[in-house]
C-alpha cells in the first residue's frame, strides 16, 4: 500500500513539475516575443495607415513611404486643439494603455458610450497627407467592439473633413467569413466617396442593413452592412459614428471645416 501510494504521489510530483517547467518556457517565450509581436503590429498600422491614404504600394518600403508622406500630430479630444509640446511621451503609450491612465485617459459615460470601450484617451494621434502646403487627407485611428473583439483601424476623410475616403482595419478577431469581412478590400471599397457629415455639422454616415439602394437620397450616407454579421456591422456604425462625435474627433474636425487649425 505505501509503495502504491509513493509511486502516486511520485507521478503527482513529475506532473507538477512538468507543468511547471512548460510554464516558465511559455512564459519566457512570451516575454521573448513582445518585441517583435508590437513591432508587427506597428507594421500593420502603418501598412494600414498607407492603405487608407490611398498611398500603400505592394513590395514597397512602407516606411520611406510614410516618412515621406504622412504627418503625424497629436490632438486634444475634448478642445479639438493640435498639440505643439513634446509628444515624445504619448508616442510610447499605446491607445488602449493610455485610456487606462487616470493622468491620459478618461470614463466615457455609458449614454455616449455606443462604441462599447468604457474609457477613452485624452489624446489621440491623427496623420495628415499633404501636398505641399495644401490638405489631401485626415487619418484618425478608430475602435469599439464588435462581436467577438475589439476592432482597430483607420478612418480617412478628404481635407474638407466632411467625405470619406477609406477604412481600414489591422486588428480584429471576428468570424472569417463573416464579420471578420470587415476586413476585406471590397467591403472597405463602399465607404470611399461617402459623406460623413451633414450640410450642418452632424454625423450622417450609418452601416445599413440590406442594399444600400442606389437612388435613395440617403445613398451617399449609407453603406452596406455585412451579411450574417449585424452585430459587427452594427460596431462598425458605432464605432464610426462615436469617434466622428462630439465626444471623440468631432471638435478638432470642426476646426479643420472652419480652417482654425494650421
Amino acid at each position: 500500500m505505501s509503495t502504491d501510494n509513493s509511486s502516486i504521489l511520485q507521478t503527482y510530483l513529475v506532473v507538477i513539475g512538468v507543468c511547471l517547467v512548460a510554464s516558465l518556457l511559455v512564459s519566457a517565450a512570451v516575454v521573448k516575443l513582445a518585441p517583435r509581436q508590437k513591432e508587427n503590429q506597428r507594421q500593420e498600422e502603418i501598412k494600414n495607415i498607407l492603405i487608407v491614404a490611398g498611398l500603400y504600394v505592394e513590395n514597397a518600403d512602407i516606411h520611406t513611404i510614410y516618412k515621406k508622406s504622412i504627418e503625424k500630430r497629436w490632438v486634444e479630444l475634448q478642445t479639438g486643439t493640435l498639440l505643439n509640446t513634446d509628444t515624445a511621451k504619448l508616442d510610447k503609450i499605446d491607445i488602449d494603455a493610455m485610456a487606462r491612465n487616470p493622468e491620459y485617459g478618461k470614463r466615457i459615460p455609458a449614454a455616449l458610450d455606443i462604441a462599447n470601450i468604457k474609457r477613452r484617451p485624452k489624446f489621440m494621434p491623427v496623420y495628415f497627407v499633404k501636398q505641399r502646403s495644401k490638405l489631401l487627407k485626415i487619418i484618425l485611428p478608430v475602435y469599439g467592439k464588435g462581436l467577438w473583439s475589439t476592432l482597430y483601424g483607420f478612418l480617412a476623410l478628404d481635407g474638407d473633413a466632411k467625405s470619406i475616403a477609406g477604412i481600414s482595419f489591422y486588428q480584429q478577431g471576428e468570424t472569417p467569413g463573416l464579420g471578420g469581412e470587415i476586413s476585406n478590400p471590397r467591403w472597405q471599397k463602399q465607404w470611399q466617396g461617402k459623406q460623413a457629415f451633414d450640410a450642418k455639422g452632424n454625423v450622417v454616415i450609418r452601416v445599413v442593413k440590406g442594399e444600400v439602394k442606389a437612388n435613395s437620397q440617403q445613398a451617399n450616407y449609407q453603406v452596406e452592412g455585412l451579411s450574417g454579421a449585424t452585430l459587427t456591422s452594427r460596431g462598425v456604425n458605432n464605432l464610426v459614428r462615436y469617434w466622428l462625435g462630439d465626444h471623440g474627433y468631432g471638435p478638432f474636425l470642426k476646426k479643420i471645416r472652419s480652417a482654425e487649425l494650421d
